[in-house]
């Protein structure tokens, strides 16, 4: 019965990929899921029809896929992020489906205004920044590589914050992402989850006379599946994002209501819809902080009662649970799995807790995705308890036999065996969930080179050598299909016309371009490509800020979280520098450069929403001074995020990777824009280290300390006030802010940043500065010879087929999780 249903839709118009099909089926979403006729339909009934259009192709893919992962012998990637930072869905499943271009043709023939239909879809902001759009990557890599796999997260009402930016200072906005709905995502009311929370323990004896401990919970709160299809380039793999909602598990109490106590009748439906209302709450209050720890436990709990239940279809033996699951901690937030795994085998199926150990560690592993201390997430041991009292007696448990094992291994050595427990006894007492996520987990991973050694050497080093064999690099990718074929579609076009297009899934094959680097007229086709997509951008920065930029000036772009350690203020001193050279010397010669900054600042965070002041206040002064002359532009772009880099990364001459080095784990903006055919300026830090080593030290602008310089002169006492008094443009350029020249006369404003660099300056820019400044005068040199410049940014397309995600994903499947393809066969 059911194939006669199936064969009847395959049947139908909706699988049609015809343009005529196509275009019947979008006409009958306007009229029958709409609810409208042509003549009144809004642009967000046009965008919906199309999506749902288009979701309609993916669908058939879904269920074959779905069929598949529920074989024999098969084994699934579970990968678990507290975000995913996708970007909008529609143009990019037209490209992974091949029908863009026929899209556009059946637009065009009907009259519609296809790029108005593209922008009205709202992107979703599940993320912050590279963590969940490294998630995003890698499942378009998965599907694309026919890996099955489920992508595990929040279905956060609120996202990140849309930013505003008044008088310069970022203002925050609700990101109501679904306001006007998402026709991506399934709701699956009926795939729900009691996920408990605080209460105590007590201990029992099971009817085998084994010792249990039962957990009373003080509430419980229900998790609701979403799920979003994930289509691979060109293949029928179609993933499963399941993304998950709280919910009460009664959302109204009659028996309030009849007694007059109206808020109390719904009190417990807004208390537990809280925990996925926003994507991370500011977390320096300790209802944050709790809010924080229970979204953690939220959706780790569902998705492994999730598994689970799947496992149990195909197999009653659990200890056989990791040979189908694969699972990836992707960075510390959903660490509290490893205890929460250990509970639903000991306390809710009865196994004995070695032979539950040992599927725990054979399941999980562990991407560690950060080198600052306060990034590796701790729990102050009395708020974890009083949330999760039956989770602190297991990691307790887990913490008393590692540490005998450590022990074991290093007798005597009581420093060490501190240093690794899972508790941190020093001062107030905390839970370690990167040494959980460590013991826990049978692989271990950084993301750059620099990053797993750094982390080998320092952050993670007892660990490392006590259990080396753990321990790989997995140096993180970004999907071409994205950030080149979407976002930049003339330079892909031009790319596909010499090599073919095979590039696109195999992008080692971009080294074809190398023998193109030294032809003239392929030089300047691609100048023109980066012209318009520069005009492209220009058009946009008008549109929405107000200035006029200069697209055949350098663009010289920073766009990435804003962070202390990220540096932008560097960027913003050798800003001023030139500012100030123009003053003393109106007649300077430069090539006119326009510098563009984009970024979002933590609410909470004081120093950095500081930066982004002092940028707009510099963009104030600098790009209204007549004596300037059109050769300095500043811009801050707002609301930077995926949808918004589309226009950016392509439009880029000059990539601004300027971390401290040993700072940044591994960055992904760096790939991006190099793709693109962007030069890059950077430190040694991230994966600067290996983009520098395949495009060729040439075609790269270094400046700066090296990690082991930053730490010896830490070591050996910085003082940033003699590099201060040893530089005089650096001088004036300090000088310059605390005057108040960029604020309007006000002097207060930027003393907090300028005492925190005079004084402390944790990031060593003042030590960078000089080295920063000569390699920027190297930067305006180079432009001026076009010819060198073009063969130089072809030469960084040509060279970074390594950082496809799709690399990488062929790395954990081979190293870690011990996964092959498994194509999804279509009738």
């Amino acid at each position: 019965m059911s194939e006669n249903i199936a064969a009847g839709v395959c049947a139908g118009s909706r699988s049609e990929l015809s343009k005529e099909g196509m275009q019947r089926t979008f006409r009958e979403h306007i009229f029958y899921t709409q609810g409208r006729f042509p003549e009144v339909a809004t642009k967000n009934d046009l965008y919906m029809a199309m999506a749902y259009t288009v979701r309609d192709q993916l669908l058939d893919r879904w269920i074959k896929s779905i069929e598949q992962m529920r074989g024999d012998n098969i084994r699934l990637v579970s990968y678990l992020s507290a975000e995913f930072l996708l970007g909008p869905h529609l143009e990019n499943n037209l490209i992974n489906l091949g029908i863009y271009d026929q899209v556009l043709k059946a637009c065009e023939d009907g009259g519609r205004d296809v790029q108005s239909i593209f922008d009205q879809e709202v992107e979703p902001g599940l993320g912050n920044g590279g963590l969940g759009r490294l998630a995003a990557c890698y499942l378009d890599s998965l599907a694309t590589l026919e890996i099955p796999a489920v992508g595990y997260g929040i279905r956060y009402e609120f996202g990140i914050f849309e930013q505003q930016i008044r008088d310069g200072w970022q203002m925050e906005r609700t990101d109501q992402w679904l306001r006007l709905g998402n026709p991506w995502e399934m709701a699956r009311p009926e795939i729900t989850y009691p996920v408990s929370i605080g209460g105590r323990t007590e201990p029992y004896e099971d009817e085998r006379g084994r010792y249990r401990v039962r957990w009373i919970p003080h509430r419980t709160v229900k998790g609701v599946a979403y799920d979003t299809p994930t289509l691979g380039y060109r293949v029928n793999t179609c993933n499963l994002l399941r993304l998950w909602k709280a919910e009460a598990v009664e959302s109204f109490e009659f028996e309030a209501f009849n007694v007059g106590d109206y808020y109390g009748a719904v009190n417990e439906k807004i208390f537990s819809e809280n925990i996925t209302k926003v994507l991370y709450p500011n977390d320096e209050p300790i209802q944050g902080k709790q809010l924080r720890l229970e979204q953690q436990y939220f959706f780790v709990s569902c998705s492994l009662q999730d598994m689970l239940r799947v496992y149990k279809w195909l197999d009653s033996d659990l200890s056989r649970f990791a040979s189908h699951y694969a699972v990836q901690l992707n960075d510390t937030h959903p660490a509290i799995g490893v205890a929460e795994l250990m509970r639903l085998l000991v306390d809710e199926n009865g196994m004995d807790w070695e032979t539950a150990w040992e599927v725990t560690r054979n399941t999980f592993s562990y991407t560690n995705h950060t080198l600052l201390p306060e990034a590796l997430e701790k729990w102050p041991v009395d708020l974890f308890a009083e949330l999760f009292p039956r989770h602190m007696e297991i990691i307790y448990e887990i913490n008393r036999r590692f540490l005998d094992e450590v022990r074991n291994r290093f007798p005597g050595d009581e420093e060490r065996v501190a240093r690794m427990s899972l508790i941190d006894e020093s001062g107030c007492r905390y839970v370690r969930m990167a040494h959980l996520a460590c013991v826990g987990s049978h692989a271990i991973n950084g993301v750059a080179q620099l990053h797993t050694r750094l982390l080998e050497q320092d952050v993670l080093r007892d660990f490392y050598e006590m259990m080396p064999e753990k321990f790989s690099n997995k140096t993180n990718g970004v999907t071409p299909r994205r950030f080149m074929v979407l976002s930049n579609p003339g330079l892909s076009r031009l790319i596909t016309d010499k090599i073919g297009e095979t590039w696109i899934k195999e992008p080692h094959e971009l080294r074809g371009l190398e023998k193109f680097a030294d032809d003239r007229a392929f030089r300047e086709e691609w100048r023109r490509i980066k012209h318009e997509n520069k005009e492209r951008l220009a058009g946009l920065i008008r549109e929405r800020i107000g200035v006029d930029v200069d697209p055949s000036s350098i663009f010289d772009i920073q766009v990435k979280r804003i962070h202390e350690y990220k540096r932008q203020h560097l960027n913003v001193l050798h800003i001023i520098a030139l500012y100030n050279r123009i003053k003393h010397n109106p007649s300077l010669d430069m090539h006119p450069r326009t510098f563009i900054f984009g970024g979002k600042a933590a609410p909470g965070y004081f120093m950095a929403k500081r930066i982004i002041k002092l940028i707009n206040s510099v963009a104030d002064v600098v790009n209204n001074d007549r004596d300037v002359a059109g050769r300095l532009k500043v811009v801050f772009f707002p609301n930077f995020n995926v949808k918004n880099a589309k226009y950016i990364y392509p439009a880029a001459d000059l990539s601004e990777q300027i971390s401290t080095a040993g700072k940044e784990a591994s960055g992904t903006g760096n790939m991006k824009f190099s793709m693109n055919g962007a030069l890059t300026i950077g430190t040694l830090d991230g994966a600067n280290v290996e983009i520098r080593e395949e495009v060729g030290a040439e075609n790269f602008f270094l400046f700066g300390l090296t990690a082991e310089e930053v730490s010896e002169l830490q070591g050996s006492g910085y003082r940033p006030m003699d590099y201060y008094r040893a530089n005089p443009e650096l001088r004036e350029a300090i000088e310059l802010i605390g005057s108040g020249h960029f604020s309007r006369g006000d002097r207060e404003l930027f003393k907090p940043l300028v005492d925190s660099l005079l004084y402390h300056d944790t990031f060593m820019l003042f030590a960078d500065f000089e080295s920063y400044l000569d390699m920027q005068a190297k930067v305006d040199e180079t432009y001026r010879d076009r010819e060198k410049w073009t063969r130089m940014s072809i030469l960084n397309t040509a060279r970074m087929g390594k950082f496809s995600s799709d690399r990488a994903i062929r790395e954990y499947c081979r190293d870690i999780w011990k996964i092959e393809p498994v194509p999804v066969p279509m009738d």
